[in-house]
């Protein structure tokens, strides 16, 4: 249910881009260092997303799992902006595609359970 929709809001974070270019320096980043790079921007948007969920009226501190997808995927759009730059350094480090397949792939599949991390963490 929360890849349906987020599949659907993904076409609203899509933006006609031109190519990506390697430039010298990306060719000499070993796969750890491109990693590193783009956790940064993973990273970034996660924050983003769990504050909103979290600041979200309907997020319950006390059973965070309960409406958890529809709280991310109203979220998202609020985080346009750290999305978008997440998935062009993706893009921009492990070449152009990589990016939206890694935002409705593996960042999706966790993102649940590091929201319910975070704000367990922060609530303390």
């Amino acid at each position: 249910m929360i890849l349906s929709k987020l599949a659907a809001a993904s076409l609203f974070v899509g933006v006609a881009a031109g190519p990506v270019v390697e430039t010298p320096a990306l060719r000499h980043m070993s796969i750890h260092q491109k990693n590193t790079a783009a956790q940064v921007y993973a990273a970034s948007a996660t924050d983003c997303i769990a504050r909103s969920v979290a600041a979200d009226t309907r997020f319950h501190s006390d059973q965070p799992a309960e409406g958890l997808g529809d709280l991310i995927v109203d979220a998202v759009p609020k985080c346009l902006g750290p999305v978008r730059a997440m998935i062009d350094a993706y893009d921009r480090y492990f070449g152009e595609g990589t990016g939206e397949e890694f935002f409705m792939g593996p960042y999706l599949d966790v993102l649940p359970n590091v929201i319910v991390k975070v704000t367990k963490t922060t609530a303390k």
